[in-house]
């Protein structure tokens, strides 16, 4: 006897004799296949309605999201008059109606000359854990947002969506994640380094030039998680070493020295040079850079949070260090993620923080950097600093006109 399978209103199978079937049992084979081929093409996850590329920086994001487009707009083989960009920056619950509004407008907009359309939806803000991304009637919109999308027709339209940071919690990523052709740009915590590496080596890379060995890793240190700067100093260090001493027939190499003589430590500071000095035991270096900020009109307090912000971090590696978790290496503090696996639990709710007061927060090579920098100090003199340091902040306010005396004396104490 032949059977064929028939659909059970919520989604099970059942067999059923037929007659037809009972004559012919090659027929119940073909039918079988052919119900069986419709399930399986009809659980087949559709073509993605659109795009959408996030990540928790904007600049990224949208190099990122131009690139797309302009592959998107040459796939589609359309003109100028059937592309479109709508800015998604809102600073308010109002200001986010209108650029979905203006997006629901421009994709449901028939081409006057029919054809496909390409529409960007280009730096969305209100998916961030913020005030406006939190309102009630911003959740309602996106809302509205997903179901407008959950409609487009991929024939007809091309569509793009950026947005940058974004809070992926929430449940209009999560679809957007499983909806749509989905791109995650960047990262976060040890992960926005990495991506930092990857964006300025591609820098250097379509400028024609390369880094040598830790220049890029010192590189990312000094500039933070400022991608702009970032950028920007990697077209500076390019023009900078591609000089006559360019070998002939090869790129011209950033050269780690190239960083350090160049490029400013944002992410410490502007008085990276006091506590370099500092650090290095350099007593007549450390006297001069003080003079040089002080004689600028700069102020005693960030010099000092500048070095204990250091210091903080050499006690934790000097204690790393004595007890055998850690140690120092040619590409920085080896052990560190190590030694994090067993202590980070410790920060409680900082250990995702990046803060000198955590030293797994930071990046093992520039906290190497760092420690091999000079001679490392015991850990009973880099407790010893750190209680001088106290004692010069409570000096300042009793002697607010002398902060210059204040910090030349400090140094004479610890370095000598």
């Amino acid at each position: 006897m032949g059977y064929i399978f028939c659909a059970r209103p919520r989604g099970g199978l059942k067999l059923r004799a037929t007659a037809d079937v009972r004559r012919n049992p090659a027929k119940a084979r073909l039918i079988l296949v052919r119900e069986t081929a419709t399930r399986i093409v009809g659980s087949m996850p559709a073509v993605p309605r659109f795009t959408f590329i996030c990540g928790p920086d904007d600049f990224l994001v949208g190099r990122a999201g131009q690139e797309r487009f302009a592959a998107l707009v040459q796939a589609a083989g359309v003109d100028e008059f059937s592309r479109e960009i709508v800015s998604g920056f809102a600073a308010n619950v109002s200001e986010v109606e209108a650029s979905i509004n203006r997006f629901r407008e421009t994709v449901q907009t028939v081409p006057m000359f029919g054809g496909r359309r390409v529409v960007w939806l280009k730096d969305v803000n209100f998916l961030a854990d913020s005030v406006t991304g939190r309102a009630e009637g911003t959740l309602k919109l996106v809302e509205d947002l997903q179901a407008l999308l959950a409609t487009v027709n991929p024939d007809d339209v091309t569509a793009l969506v950026t947005a940058a940071p974004v809070d992926r919690r929430r449940t209009f990523p999560k679809w957007c994640e499983k909806n749509s052709d989905f791109a995650l740009v960047g990262g976060e915590g040890e992960g926005a380094s990495e991506a930092l590496v990857g964006v300025a080596l591609a820098e250097a890379k379509a400028l024609g030039v390369r880094f040598a060995p830790g220049a890029v890793d010192l590189l990312v240190a000094r500039t933070g998680l400022n991608t702009r700067l970032l950028v920007e100093e990697v077209r500076k260090l390019a023009a900078y070493a591609d000089g006559p001493a360019t070998p002939p027939g090869g790129g011209a190499i950033i050269e780690e020295a190239h960083v350090a003589e160049l490029t400013p430590n944002v992410a410490e500071g502007d008085f990276f040079e006091t506590a370099e000095a500092f650090f290095g035991g350099d007593l007549r270096w450390t006297l001069a850079a003080l003079h040089r900020h002080f004689f600028s009109g700069g102020d005693a307090r960030p010099v000092i949070t500048a070095l204990q912000n250091r210091n903080r971090i050499l006690i934790q590696v000097r204690a790393l260090i004595d007890s055998g978790e850690a140690r120092l290496g040619p590409r920085g503090l080896d052990g560190l993620p190590r030694a994090a696996a067993a202590y980070a639990g410790r920060f409680g709710e900082a250990a995702g923080e990046k803060s000198s007061f955590n030293v797994f927060s930071q990046n093992a090579w520039y906290v190497g950097k760092l420690a091999g920098g000079g001679q490392l100090p015991t850990l009973r003199q880099l407790i010893d600093n750190q209680l001088e340091f106290i004692a010069a902040f409570e000096e300042i306010v009793r002697r607010p006109d002398e902060q210059e005396d204040v910090l030349r004396d400090l140094a004479v104490r610890c370095l000598t």
